[in-house]
């Protein structure tokens, strides 16, 4: 077997074990890191588990039993994210690794974090020690994406979620003309609700606007799945212009801008909007958005509010069939 092929095999490892961090490890990326002898054992393994408490090479070396240390000074270590260089919660991972004396390092990305973005590489390589940067760095990039977006773009990853009939229709039709954007309709499933729910624990804040807000009285948290609530944001001028309180801890802004620098303030690096259509179409209008999932259901209505045109600069990053069917779109790779 090519070193390539086994360094993919060792990575996607990696993966498996970062992706145990998703929703304690925030507002750090998620990292995996594993520990191989030179006979291709592994000998130590680890994740980051939770913010402030020791990374991914943390563990992997503290799991490392007794009689394997002596294996240390010709064996691999494998980690899905550039090792740290900087003193944060917690010492420099890179200097870590040097004092434990490997002889190889393989990273699946750099680090685009202002205080690493390289310097982790740059010190391992100064002890002496070989280094291998890029296996499957896009998909090491694709499970921090989050974590890349907020400190690249400086705001949320956004991801817009509506569910719609067949024909396309969010909302039935209106009562009255001008009242409003129509009552919301049930198109999903128990199953799909609670994927909804998995989703929002994945999440760091949800926003929904005015109208969805009035008629629905969404409490926009987690209850068909474990996990933490996201921040409950509402996007409404006149409700912030009012001083009114709203519901359920709920955040009102008047703008998309001030929501996005509160989120960015406090360290939220994911953002849900769930609707309507107006607050939906707002957002793809601005190009704020970084994913649009769109459940449909086989049903049909007659007429009523119809759901936000997809942005012409979108691909299908996925699709997965529940009877209703969800649908992942991402921007295309020429953005």
């Amino acid at each position: 077997m090519e070193q390539r092929e086994t360094d993919e095999i060792y990575m996607r490892r990696c993966l498996q074990l970062a992706a145990n961090g998703r929703q304690l490890a925030k507002p750090n990326p998620m990292v995996g890191a594993v520990i191989v002898s030179e006979d291709g054992r592994i000998i130590g393994e680890g994740y980051h588990i939770r913010c402030g408490e020791g990374h991914a090479e943390v563990n992997a070396f503290a799991s490392v039993s007794e009689e394997d240390e002596a294996l240390l000074p010709s064996a691999t270590l494998y980690v899905s994210l550039e090792p740290c260089s900087h003193h944060g919660k917690t010492p420099p991972c890179a200097d870590l690794i040097v004092r434990k004396g490997v002889r190889r390092v393989v990273c699946g990305c750099i680090d685009p974090f202002a205080e690493v973005q390289g310097r982790g590489v740059r010190r391992i390589r100064e002890a002496g020690i070989e280094v291998t940067v890029g296996v499957l760095e896009k998909e090491c990039l694709e499970l921090n994406r989050r974590f890349i977006t907020y400190n690249r773009h400086r705001r949320p990853y956004i991801i817009l979620k509506w569910a719609q009939t067949a024909n396309g229709f969010i909302g039935s039709a209106l009562p009255h003309p001008g009242e409003g954007e129509g009552q919301p309709l049930q198109v999903s499933t128990r199953f799909t609700k609670m994927l909804v729910h998995k989703l929002r624990a994945e999440n760091d804040a949800i926003l929904v606007g005015r109208t969805t807000e009035e008629q629905e009285h969404p409490q926009l948290n987690v209850r068909l799945w474990a996990g933490e609530s996201p921040v409950p944001l509402i996007l409404s001028a006149s409700l912030a212009a009012s001083g009114r309180i709203a519901p359920h801890g709920k955040k009102v802004f008047p703008t998309i801008g001030s929501a996005l620098d509160y989120l960015f303030e406090n360290q939220k690096q994911s953002l849900i909007v769930e609707g309507g259509a107006r607050t939906l179409c707002s957002f793809i209008e601005c190009g704020l958005w970084d994913e649009i999932r769109v459940e449909t259901s086989p049903l049909t209505v007659e007429g009523g509010v119809r759901a936000p045109r997809l942005p012409d600069n979108v691909q299908v990053a996925g699709t997965q069939d529940f009877g209703n069917r969800i649908t992942v779109y991402r921007r295309t790779s020429k953005e």
